[in-house]
């Protein structure tokens, strides 16, 4: 339970209360289980106080100081906690519709605490714990939130735009910076419409023989306007690898995959190839044999996977890049964007009887 003396001296305000902390430095706070709804503590230092299921619901608590404060299942629902200095512990705090605003939570832990419907406009999240915690219509616009652990947390219905905007939601704290950017930035638009547009993947070895071919194909490439990706196709075959390749094929005008003398099977074409609609072209050294899947991705993914390209030496897969490669790829990719363009038709059960 709160120590009544130092509760009794809280209440009269936070100027008498700093006065005493600081004339009193090193002194265990403990205000466990105190009553303090609706109180006025503005610009309070309450570092290091123990605050473990205290009641702050409602509370003024602007510029207040939390850093390595316990909080641990206290109450702040609805409090006024705007630019307060949280890098506290604040694991299964209530915080529903609390008024964060600029408020700084480096590092903070609030593992299982309930945030729904907090206002965490320009807050300070990063490397924050919000594992297990409720996020659901808070508002966001304006924060940072790098290195954020946010396993198992709820976050349905976060509102990016400020509150005199039109209200945008988005699921995912880590994209809402993204997104928000994305929809008010004409630059970093023009960026992805460039990406989209211009990039080639480039997939295989790094070797030194291959390496040249790969080299050679991205200065020509790059010297007809496109935007060259160079992928080393040769390393270990773990999640995290292949989802990158399959980031970088989707936002791609088209893919060269370079399969000759493959060290490990390319599974990664494999993963990538069925889920996305972007041409492949294939190529491969003369005397090569194609790994054994090529043969079944190209039958069954046909519209987009073109037949492997072999070629006796460097210079002649650069004579025939435009024709053999560039040509046919885009002719692909035209072919694929009308598919996409056009409308379903309906069938109707009429027209069987």
């Amino acid at each position: 339970m709160a120590n009544e003396e130092q509760l009794k001296i809280l209440l009269h305000g936070a100027e008498a209360w700093n006065k005493w902390k600081e004339e009193n430095h090193g002194t265990c706070i403990d205000l466990s289980g105190a009553d303090l709804r609706e109180t006025n503590l503005s610009d309070v230092d309450l570092c290091g106080a123990n605050l473990c299921g205290a009641d702050l619901s409602g509370a003024h608590l602007n510029f207040a100081y939390f850093n390595g404060a316990n909080l641990y299942r206290a109450d702040l629902s609805g409090a006024y906690l705007g630019h307060a200095s949280l890098g506290a512990f604040l694991k299964g705090a209530i915080l529903r519709g609390a008024h964060l605003y600029g408020a700084n939570l480096y590092r903070a832990c609030l593992k299982g605490a309930d945030l729904s419907g907090a206002d965490l406009s320009q807050t300070v999240l990063v490397e924050a714990n919000l594992e297990g915690a409720t996020l659901t219509g808070c508002k966001i616009y304006g924060i940072s939130a790098w290195g954020v652990k946010l396993k198992d947390t709820k976050q349905n219905d976060l509102v990016i735009t400020p509150s005199d905007q039109s209200v945008i939601t988005v699921d995912n704290l880590e994209v809402a910076q993204f997104i928000y950017l994305l929809l008010h930035n004409q630059k970093i638009r023009d960026v992805i419409n460039t990406v989209a547009n211009k990039a080639v993947l480039i997939l295989g070895s790094f070797t030194p023989e291959r390496k040249i071919v790969l080299d050679s194909l991205r200065t020509e490439l790059r010297q007809r306007g496109y935007l060259p990706i160079l992928f080393d196709f040769e390393k270990p075959c773990t999640r995290d690898f292949t989802e990158t390749i399959k980031i970088l094929a989707g936002m791609s005008l088209f893919v060269i995959a370079d399969i000759s003398n493959p060290k490990s099977c390319p599974l990664e074409l494999q993963a990538t190839i069925p889920d996305y609609m972007v041409p492949f072209v294939p190529i491969i050294q003369e005397g090569e044999k194609p790994f054994s899947m090529c043969k079944d991705l190209h039958i069954k993914f046909k519209k987009w996977v073109l037949k492997p390209l072999e070629y006796d030496s460097l210079d002649t897969l650069i004579r025939v890049l435009d024709d053999a490669i560039i040509k046919p790829a885009l002719e692909k990719h035209r072919e694929l964007r009308l598919e996409k363009e056009e409308d379903m038709t309906i069938r109707r059960a009429k027209d069987y009887e």
